[in-house]
């Protein structure tokens, strides 16, 4: 199974609590902090529900 490594290079100020409640679930409580995570369906809903916010990097 692959693996993604995401960073929150942007601050969930100012935006919804279901947003912040999915980076909580993604282990990114700080900017700049790099969580390795299994591609997983219910992580990869998360990740979109933030694309905004984070950026992702197919690892293999």
């Amino acid at each position: 199974m692959a693996k993604l490594k995401v960073k929150l290079v942007k601050s969930p100020i100012g935006y919804p609590k279901d947003q912040k409640a999915a980076l909580k679930a993604l282990g990114l409580t700080k900017l700049h902090r790099e969580k390795v995570l299994e591609d997983h369906p219910a992580i990869l809903g998360n990740i979109k529900k933030v694309a905004h916010l984070v950026r992702v990097e197919v690892l293999e």
